[in-house]
């Protein structure tokens, strides 16, 4: 007899104008669990949508980032029409707000969150600020943020993240019965500020076997990401510069991606013969490019919560450079699956851009090394069996079961064992 479980995704998706891992994880997830067997279905909002909102509702829209009651009552009715096993949290910013947690409540159904960043204690999830590591929030109300408008840097922008983070911060802790860390940096940085220890698991993020390998020594290296400041993308154009100055490394730069530096990076390529400023990939494109690489470039400034280019390059067994900081020193081995710079440092980026292309052989090896990390630690089995097992443990916990079975059905019947009813929780 297989058990399958009901999971009801619940994920306010990310422009489709720019890159965004976590609506890349949310969709794997989904696929991952229906392929398996389980019944998972979604409840989403689309940030797209705001665009085609009256002049009215775009101004209503930071009101609701604190507190959304039409989102509360809708998803409460759908929890009590379907009656899922658990939901699973995403991201609820802008348009859902921890009203959903609420709705959880309300029906008596079991909430577990992915933490992608780190918005639990910091308005703008960065812990970054004018492109230095800040923690002036964490631990303490967010007024820093405000004053210093690190939203979009605007003042007016952060105000309602600020006031959410406030005023839900204990709705997270009590109304979540397991938060996944997408890595052990990040579940240290939030156990440091505060957050229930025993509620914090890490889960690493999976990745699907992209079934393009590198077959070569690789032909680029490749910035693949957002153009944001906090992904390095001025520390990668700085360090390139000071390898062009030295007559090069023999292969291309190949960046990928779009965001608020675009056009910056777009006129720093043009007439270059050693740059290629290629726009956005779509995810076939991505793959190919990832197996075309010598080595994938991830210079962020920023503590990066968890690193899925990285994870990417390792699953087509291509290493990858990466700034020595945040989750990158728990996905990389230094040496042996790819090379950690120096945060921040052009000169440390630039002379690990020079080593990986430098040996042939030695960066085989290395490609060799990080596809085996990749199929012990992120591949879609090891995906799952996390998954399912934290779903497992939110079930019983909310039960009181402690370490006991959770509530599944029976495969085929769709009859439910155990479920627990209505236990509320008010606003």
């Amino acid at each position: 007899m297989t058990l399958s479980m009901h999971v009801l995704v619940v994920h306010n998706r990310y422009s489709s104008g720019q890159p965004s891992g976590e609506n890349k994880v949310v969709d794997q997830e989904v696929g991952l669990l229906r392929a398996a067997g389980h019944r998972a279905d979604v409840f989403e909002r689309r940030s797209d949508d705001i665009a085609a909102r009256s002049l009215l509702g775009k101004a209503a829209v930071p009101l609701l980032v604190p507190w959304n009651p039409a989102v509360r009552a809708e998803l409460a009715a759908r929890l009590r029409a379907e009656r899922p096993d658990v939901v699973h949290v995403h991201n609820v910013f802008p348009l859902l707000s921890p009203a959903v947690l609420a709705a959880c409540a309300d029906a008596g159904v079991p909430a577990v969150a992915t933490l992608h960043n780190y918005t639990q204690v910091c308005p703008p999830g960065t812990l970054q600020r004018n492109g230095r590591p800040c923690s002036e929030c964490v631990g303490s109300a967010p007024l820093p943020a405000v004053r210093h408008g690190c939203y979009r840097s605007s003042r007016l922008a952060t105000v309602p993240l600020a006031v959410s983070l406030s005023v839900n911060r204990r709705r997270w802790w009590s109304g979540v019965e397991r938060f996944f860390c997408i890595s052990a940096a990040q579940r240290d940085v939030l156990v440091r500020a505060g957050m229930p220890p025993e509620r914090l698991a890490v889960k690493h993020n999976f990745v699907p076997d992209p079934g393009a390998r590198r077959s070569d020594a690789g032909e680029q290296l490749l910035y693949l990401g957002r153009l944001a400041e906090a992904k390095g993308v001025r520390l990668l154009m700085a360090a390139w510069d000071e390898i062009a100055a030295d007559g090069g490394v023999g292969v291309p730069l190949v960046v990928a991606g779009a965001g608020p530096l675009e056009r910056e990076v777009a006129a720093w390529a043009a007439g270059r013969d050693d740059v290629r400023y290629v726009g956005l990939y779509d995810p076939a494109e991505c793959r190919q490019a990832i197996a075309r690489s010598v080595a994938v470039v991830a210079p962020s400034t920023w503590l990066e919560a968890f690193g899925l280019v990285v994870v990417e390059a390792m699953a087509a067994g291509v290493p990858a450079v990466a700034a020595g900081h945040g989750a990158f020193v728990e996905l990389l081995e230094d040496g042996v699956t790819g090379l950690l710079h120096e945060p921040g440092e052009p000169a440390s980026l630039a002379s690990c851009l020079r080593r990986i292309t430098a040996g042939p052989a030695r960066n085989r090896e290395m490609g060799q090394a990080a596809r085996r990390r990749y199929e012990q630690a992120f591949s879609p089995a090891v995906g799952l069996e996390r998954l399912v097992d934290g779903y497992r443990t939110a079930i019983a916990g909310r039960s009181g079961g402690g370490g006991s079975p959770p509530p599944a059905r029976d495969k085929g019947t769709g009859s439910r064992r155990g479920h627990p009813r209505e236990q509320g929780w008010g606003q």
